[in-house]
């Protein structure tokens, strides 16, 4: 690019830039625009994506309250894997989502396209063996289980 714009004014690189910028602003509008961010829409595509999802505030390698910890702390117990999306990113998902679901609060976490709830909801279903149920109706097994079987097998030998 270098070679391309050497021996141009500084005013005809400046409008090649801006020329450039124009033509890649239209093509990340061209793909972000078919589907509002924090639409209805938007929120099921991203529901439905995976199995387990999670609206949290920040990421699961850096959680930015508590609760969102907490959430985080219970699919590693668990070793779910799941899709993350960061609310505090983008207002209108944050916003959205709890639009969307019509609970207020974040964390929310989504089981096959379904809302399971919050914080509040996971640890009790954690701590009741409800969380363990529901992950084995959709075909997810919990490192829990595993544990407790292995453990098993070891006490019979």
């Amino acid at each position: 690019m270098n070679k391309f714009i050497f021996g141009l004014s500084q005013n005809s690189k400046q409008i090649l830039l801006l020329k450039n910028a124009s033509k890649i602003s239209q093509t990340f509008q061209k793909f972000s625009s078919s589907v509002d961010i924090g639409s209805k829409e938007h929120l099921n595509n991203l529901v439905s994506k995976s199995k387990v999802v999670v609206f949290m505030k920040g990421n699961p390698e850096e959680p930015k309250c508590g609760f969102s910890n907490a959430v985080v702390q219970i699919m590693r117990m668990h070793d779910v894997k799941y899709d993350a999306h960061d609310v505090l990113q983008d207002e209108r998902i944050r916003q959205g989502i709890k639009d969307y679901s019509e609970w207020p609060t974040i964390p929310q976490v989504f089981l096959n396209g379904e809302l399971i709830g919050g914080c509040d909801i996971l640890i009790q279903m954690h701590q009741n063996g409800e969380l363990i149920e529901q992950l084995q109706k959709n075909g997810i097994t919990s490192a829990l289980i595993q544990e407790v079987n292995e453990k098993g097998e070891k006490d019979e030998k």
